[in-house]
């Protein structure tokens, strides 16, 4: 498995961010049941930069906490049958599915832990975990979607100890 992360912003987090999103990443592919080996680039930049990723991804100009760019279109969230035939979704010197990229803003972090009267920590993980729910094809545009993909963070998030 590879895990790509870069951190481009003066903010720092006093934190292991480095473990902490390898750990999500890997609990939210097991939780998920991935059958592949898998490659998934994590950025940690400030609301400056991610304003700009959102408007000009998103057409939304405003800082966000986390975005997601997934690789897999999927027919189902989390249904890996098909991707089997897609030669595009994976490396082709490694052979790993190519998930997706996660954008993550460390000001959000730090204000949203503050927010919500949790650390860190649980923040940082909660938004890996959100974000690794979209690279599987999950979505929350509808309630029902939305309830699913609560649950699953919460499910992940328990596997690694990252409660509230």
């Amino acid at each position: 498995m590879t895990i790509n992360i870069e951190y481009e912003t003066e903010k720092k987090l006093d934190l292991p961010y480095e473990e902490i999103i390898r750990k999500v990443i890997v609990d939210a592919m097991d939780y998920e049941k991935c059958p592949y080996e898998a490659e998934v680039n994590v950025l940690l930049t400030d609301n400056e930069a991610i304003q700009e990723i959102n408007r000009e991804y998103r057409q939304i100009d405003r800082p966000t906490d986390v975005l997601s760019f997934p690789m897999v279109e999927y027919k189902s969230p989390s249904d890996f049958d098909p991707v089997e035939d897609m030669d595009d979704c994976f490396h082709p010197e490694t052979g790993e599915l190519l998930l997706g990229d996660i954008v993550i803003s460390v000001d959000k972090v730090m204000e949203q832990a503050e927010k919500y009267g949790h650390s860190q920590t649980r923040e940082l993980a909660f938004l890996v975990a959100h974000s690794m729910l979209h690279l599987f094809g999950y979505d929350h545009m509808e309630d029902e979607e939305r309830l699913v993909m609560e649950e699953k963070q919460e499910e992940i998030l328990k596997i690694g100890g990252y409660c509230r």
